[in-house]
């Protein structure tokens, strides 16, 4: 599996941001249903030029959603919390 196709997108939550500031280098990000926590530190490693101490990862499952008379389903999906190193920073375009 490529790099880039285990980290699919940062979350941008009220949730993420404070995992940021006050917990001091915690990242969130959207990663493969099928990627397991050694494939995303090295990812991330890769990536952002960072050394990962530790990941923790959470897996969603999707939900069927009524719009009028049609159902749909969201898609399940995976979660990773990424702490890294003291004196380190990754650099998103989240913040405006």
């Amino acid at each position: 599996m490529n790099v880039r196709d285990i980290i699919k997108r940062p979350v941008v939550t009220e949730k993420a941001t404070v995992l940021k500031e006050k917990c001091r280098n915690k990242y969130t990000f959207v990663v493969d249903r099928d990627a397991n926590k050694f494939q995303i530190k090295e990812a991330v490693e890769t990536l952002f030029k960072v050394k990962v101490e530790n990941v923790h990862t959470a897996n969603y499952i999707g939900k069927s959603r009524r719009m009028g008379k049609n159902i749909g389903y969201r898609s399940d999906w995976k979660k990773a919390i990424v702490k890294i190193g003291e004196g380190q920073e990754i650099q998103m375009v989240d913040e405006v």
